[in-house]
């Protein structure tokens, strides 16, 4: 017997949906999508979610509420993370997603969303023989989960304010960006990476997880199309990812427009969200990143189940 599930994620810059069998506690995709809706565009600086943001979501909710009924899932949980805690008109997203998908969005604590995102990142980890405790960094559009654990589970977590969008929107605005934007981004990353009470150097692997990540991860490989199977437990050594984060923070939004595995929605951000990894990386003992293509996703269809 077998549950079929579908979770819905809506973090600042994506919306992503899973449709999954869940099977003895495993899961079996089915269906797996994400659109770019930049639901994150301008609320750092106006506390609300613009017009054309709501729509991009609806529309694309609109698509994967399709999907779900058309693929027969049982049961739906659909969860937003950061963009959606504090804005002043959330009761317009929150009307918009119920009569779509029939179920109330869940804004979820930091505290869940770190249970679920280990869960989902680390899975499969333990049969490849890779040491724990593990540090899972979930890269989004407006924060930046880090989550320690072991097998046992977490061991802390804190979800810090600072994403690709966010980070993007203010400091990295020239084309290519400037040496003093590239000079305050840096420090704006460190000071918050300094600021966590996460014990980030007891972990002795980091696993890096969602679309800023395996966007990297793509870059680095020089991938001319995207291939999950490929990306899917990908290790990336510190000296290539130095090399792709360099390449990505000076380059202009022409020439990574030219390169296919960046998706057009990643585009303008993808050098913030790399710059936030390599920070994180520098301030490890370890020599690679091991990227997840399971995250946050995974790890809500399993809940559900």
């Amino acid at each position: 017997m077998f549950d079929r599930v579908a979770a819905v994620d809506c973090g600042t810059n994506s919306l992503r949906l899973l449709i999954a069998d869940v099977v003895d506690g495993e899961l079996k995709q089915i269906d797996r999508r994400m659109t770019i809706v930049r639901l994150g565009q301008g609320v750092d600086a106006t506390g609300a979610f613009a017009p054309e943001a709501l729509e991009r979501v609806f529309e694309a909710s609109d698509e994967y509420a399709a999907v779900i009924r058309a693929a027969g899932a049982s049961r739906t949980r659909f969860v937003a993370t950061s963009a959606a805690r504090d804005v002043s008109n959330r009761d317009k997203f929150f009307a918009g997603i119920s009569e779509r998908f029939g179920v109330e969005p869940e804004i979820i604590s930091g505290a869940e969303e770190a249970e679920l995102s280990f869960r989902g990142a680390t899975g499969g980890l333990t049969a490849l023989a890779v040491p724990g405790p593990y540090l899972v960094a979930d890269i989004g559009g407006g924060s930046t989960e880090l989550v320690l654990g072991d097998a046992n589970g977490v061991i802390a977590a804190e979800s810090l304010d600072m994403g690709s969008v966010r980070m993007t929107e203010r400091h990295l605005v020239s084309d290519p960006a400037t040496a003093a934007e590239l000079a305050a981004a840096t420090h704006d990353v460190d000071a918050l990476l300094a600021s966590t009470a996460v014990p980030i150097t007891a972990a002795r692997a980091l696993i890096g997880t969602a679309g800023t990540v395996t966007t990297v991860a793509a870059v680095a490989s020089k991938l001319t199309e995207y291939d999950a199977e490929r990306i899917h437990h990908l290790r990336i050594p510190g000296s290539l990812l130095r090399e792709t984060t360099y390449w990505l923070m000076r380059s202009t939004r022409a020439e990574r427009s030219s390169v296919p595995v960046i998706h057009p929605g990643r585009v303008d951000v993808i050098g913030a969200g790399a710059l936030i990894l390599q920070r994180l990386y520098d301030q490890m003992a370890v020599g690679e990143v091991i990227v997840s293509e399971h995250d946050i996703l995974d790890g809500v269809a399993l809940s559900i189940g």
